[in-house]
């Protein structure tokens, strides 16, 4: 089997966690190796996802590392026999590979959370508001390009709705809201969107205001934390202008986690639409984006 030339984030983050548990045993890549009747060079390529590792070489490998959680020994597995594929699969010829390892996550994962201070996260969008932003951000683009972009991140956001959707919080800055990157009738169909998303049981959206509490200064880059049912295993999606960062080290996932929880905190409590009345006279995100709508 030839090496992979572009591994995918699935396979780098498993070939990272089996590095993870081999490093905590204390055992060498040379002994893990002739362990697994592997060779360092090829246990070197399975820790960085270059190369597929057969389930039973996976599980010995494991059980030798000292790892007794079945959830986890179990997930790997998953990990290492998933072929990949999925709907993204038909966009490989327009999207870059890290939307396409944005949608691989997004239908893998359990849960997300999200914190976005220019924009709106894109499984909240509406269609309007995404091809404003690729116009914007693509002024290049076919028009064919340009629906192809829309019609992708739209088949995203089906992982909010079904017979398991995906559990997805989002703390959103009012800066994102006040941005001119769209006209002020796509922002405010977009506003109201958001208030319609937030009456699905599986979502919740909170507003940080700027006259809110103190804000952790040095998260400044909006980001999102892929829970899946082994803790172990979560990545956090970092964007950035000229290549997003997946990141899966504990000592990353616990500050991520942290910190947003602090960001959770200081935000204001979440969109809460009441069926009854739009009216809302609490200090709330509810009432901060009902006040966005009169002034826009």
């Amino acid at each position: 089997m030839g090496l992979r030339s572009n591994p995918s984030q699935r396979q780098r983050r498993l070939g990272a966690e089996l590095r993870r548990l081999r490093e905590l045993s204390g055992m060498s890549a040379t002994d893990a190796g002739a362990l697994a009747g592997l060779g360092r060079a090829h246990m070197s390529h399975i820790e960085m996802g270059r190369t597929a590792i057969p389930e039973d070489k996976l599980r010995a490998l494991v059980r030798a590392y000292g790892c007794n959680s079945q959830g986890l020994i179990d997930a790997l597995v998953v990990m290492g026999e998933s072929t990949g594929r999925g709907w993204w699969s038909d966009y490989r010829d327009t999207q870059s590979s890290s939307v396409l390892d944005l949608a691989e996550l997004e239908a893998a994962n359990t849960a997300h959370r999200s914190f976005q201070w220019v924009y709106v996260h894109g499984l909240l969008q509406t269609p309007d508001y995404m091809r404003a932003l690729f116009e914007a951000g693509q002024p290049d683009a076919t028009l064919g390009e340009l629906d192809r972009g829309v019609e992708f991140r739209l088949r995203r956001q089906e992982v909010l709705k079904g017979t398991s959707p995906l559990r997805f919080h989002a703390v959103i800055h009012e800066a994102a809201l006040h941005m001119r990157l769209v006209s002020a009738e796509i922002m405010r169909q977009q506003i109201e969107h958001l208030v319609e998303m937030a009456r699905l049981p599986n979502v919740c959206i909170q507003i940080m205001p700027f006259a809110g509490r103190a804000y952790p200064a040095d998260f400044g880059t909006p980001f999102v934390i892929f829970e899946p049912s082994v803790p172990e295993l979560g990545t956090v999606y970092v964007e950035h202008p000229v290549s997003p960062l997946f990141l899966g080290e504990q000592a990353q996932l616990a500050q991520f986690r942290a910190t947003f929880e602090t960001l959770s905190t200081v935000a204001l409590p979440p969109l809460d639409p009441q069926p009854e009345s739009m009216f809302s006279a609490k200090k709330d995100s509810l009432g901060l984006v009902q006040h966005l709508l009169y002034v826009l």
